[in-house]
């Protein structure tokens, strides 16, 4: 525990649980968010002080179990084990109270001071259900308080009791498995020494049963560890399966139990609407037309609204041009400071936010909805081609909006060479900025046909990279496993708070990044390098069948991407680009500009998730192709157009 807080409550559960959304309740705005030793998943921490107490909270990642099949599932232990939270607040599902048992039983295991939230009420009760809160806290050992987080229901009740749990480390009961179970973990359990940890031999002789690595590493006890195999296998041959299996099941059993005690149907039940609009959404043919009608009405959405609001900005920025350009300071300073630190700024406000912001709203509400669950359930079977899972399919859709928060979001994988995959794919998808050059310089000058056969063409290529880097990278696809929760109203608040988390990485990421390099940029102008440039770029003008001038924007596209398109009015010194380049160049140049290296700040982001190696080699992996199909599409070219 943290010695400047009196006390650190923990929140754990699973995935859609609304275990965030209390997070956000009890800390408001006091967050930081940082990533566990060793480990590129992140914890969100918050504070909460009142006149008694002042309280640490953190977010743990949702999770299903307390294995070690994920990163989620190891930080979420570790924090518990070596952080010794005094309260540890299960966040449970009250619509789905079977499944989330399982969960929490192993939390109990554990034997640490919990409290249950038995969060989404409201979902139960319009299902025609209510649950005895008093007989549940009597067969879990534990307090259980009803909430809504989405309305602020409960929660203080929930605080006042994690609050008292903490105090005075009350602990709760163990929960009982079979006869044959619990002889061997009594056994198991008078053989382990004492520990250096918060946790109890109890939960470390079920964790050694199940021949968990970890808690051997933990243990570093041969005899104590033969031991535990050998009752395993004493186990496995009473019941004649695994002894991980033998243990899920009797998790699952009591879970049944607890749920069909405490469950209990009100009068009047109400109709399940999830389930007929599912046979909808979730229609092998249906599903999917309504899938691409509603990505296709978010893109309508985002480009009219962001058109809007990118000449909103750029004209109010426009107002402050004059007044700073009469500032008594050096004419070159002046220029190097507004085009080149200003400019990178406007381009982070003016041209990225108006379009990313309103995706992201768009996007958190589609999540709050619980759509988003079922994209990633009805593109299953298609992402498995790629040797991933439905859930790669949620940081693709982020890309469209800008591939930096969508490598990012790859941490909802749990294995790194899926990560991996997507994460080369969503560079390739065509972020906002990308687009911007699609419709602003292919669908005007070509007409719409043409921008629309670039975007399939990328398509086409991202398939086909995935099917590439699924057979040349070590490992197998893995299954998808993930709550499918219910629909429901998405609440504004929850939605902008969303929203915001996304927006912050953006900014607190990339927004240095891009105004750094778009200092850099305006220096080489200043300093006259770029004839320097041309000579460089000129073999590859040759290639693609450019003007050595307009490759050189590409350089430029490298640092960020919509840049190729504005650094092309500014050397031409015209926004007519017919005048300047053929059709079949205009086409060319969209194209390679769809599928040329990424941006600095997506190659930044690669480095840190997945080190130098990789971003280096994913760079020159898409500069090569880009190259190769950009030579391919003008010799095409040159023979139809």
């Amino acid at each position: 525990m943290d010695k400047k807080f009196d006390l650190t409550f923990a929140l754990a559960g699973n995935a859609n649980v609304g275990k965030s959304v209390i997070f956000n309740q009890l800390t408001g705005g006091n967050q930081i968010i940082g990533n566990w030793p060793g480990k590129t998943v992140e914890i969100e921490e918050g504070f909460l002080e009142t006149v008694a107490y002042k309280i640490r909270v953190v977010d743990l990642p949702g999770i299903y179990s307390l294995s070690t099949y994920s990163e989620e599932e190891v930080v979420t232990r570790e924090f518990i084990m070596k952080e010794k939270p005094d309260v540890v607040i299960v966040v449970v599902d009250a619509s789905a109270l079977y499944r989330n048992l399982f969960f929490l039983l192993q939390i109990l295991e554990m034997e640490v001071p919990v409290v249950v939230a038995l969060n989404q009420y409201d979902l139960l009760e319009k299902d025609g259900f209510e649950i005895d809160i008093k007989k549940l806290e009597d067969l879990l050992g534990v307090p259980v308080i009803k909430t809504i987080a989405t309305k602020n229901v409960g929660l203080l009740e929930l605080f006042n009791r994690a609050v008292l749990v903490g105090k005075d480390r009350i602990m709760p009961k163990p929960i009982l498995y079979g006869k044959e179970i619990e002889d061997r973990v009594e056994r198991l359990m008078q053989k382990i020494p004492t520990l250096n940890i918060s946790i109890s031999k109890r939960f470390i002789a079920i964790k050694l049963l199940e021949a968990d690595e970890e808690i051997e590493k933990l243990v570093n006890d041969k005899s104590i560890i033969a031991f535990a195999h050998k009752l395993g296998e004493e186990l496995e041959a009473l019941h004649g399966e695994t002894i991980q299996t033998i243990l899920i099941r009797e998790r699952y059993a009591q879970s049944l139990q607890i749920s069909q005690e405490v469950l209990k149907r009100k009068k009047g039940l109400a109709k399940d609407l999830s389930k007929d609009i599912d046979d909808v959404l979730l229609h092998p043919v249906f599903g999917f037309f309504f899938l691409i009608l509603i990505l296709l009405f978010m893109f309508f959405v985002v480009f009219k609204l962001g058109s809007f609001l990118s000449d909103y900005i750029g004209s109010l920025f426009d107002l402050l041009k004059t007044p700073f350009m009469s500032l008594h300071i050096g004419e070159k300073l002046k220029i190097f400071l507004w085009d080149g630190v200003i400019e990178g700024v406007v381009a982070a406000f003016g041209i990225v936010l108006p379009y990313i912001a309103p995706f992201y709203l768009l996007l958190s509400f589609l999540e709050d909805s619980g759509y988003l669950a079922r994209i990633a359930f009805l593109t299953d079977t298609f992402m498995h081609k790629l040797g991933v899972h439905g859930k790669a399919f949620i940081p693709l859709i982020e890309s469209f909006g800008c591939n930096v928060p969508a490598i990012m979001g790859t941490r909802v994988l749990e294995r790194r060479r899926d990560r991996i995959i997507v994460s080369v794919l969503a560079t390739l998808v065509p972020c906002s900025a990308r687009s911007v050059i699609v419709f602003g310089l292919v669908a005007t000058f070509l007409g719409p046909q043409y921008a629309i056969l670039i975007y399939a063409l990328d398509f086409v290529f991202i398939f086909l990279v995935g099917l590439l880097l699924n057979r040349y990278l070590k490992g197998t696809g893995a299954g998808l496993i993930m709550e499918m929760p219910k629909y429901r109203a998405p609440v504004l608040g929850v939605i902008l708070k969303q929203t915001g988390v996304r927006l912050k990485e953006f900014f607190t990421f990339a927004t240095p990044i891009i105004v750094v390099a778009n200092t850099l940029m305006e220096g080489l102008i200043i300093l006259n390098l770029l004839p320097y440039l041309e000579v460089i770029v000129k073999p590859f003008a040759w290639i693609l069948g450019l003007p050595t001038l307009a490759t050189l924007t590409l350089i430029f596209g490298a640092l960020r991407k919509e840049l190729t398109l504005i650094m092309l009015a500014t050397f031409y010194r015209t926004m007519n680009f017919s005048s300047i380049l053929t059709a079949k160049q205009i086409f060319v140049y969209g194209f390679v500009t769809m599928v040329y290296i990424p941006c600095v700040a997506s190659i930044a982001m690669l480095k840190r998730e997945f080190g130098s190696r990789v971003a280096i080699l994913v760079t020159i992996f898409e500069f090569v192709l880009a190259m190769l199909l950009g030579g391919i599409s003008h010799l095409i070219c040159e023979v139809i157009l």
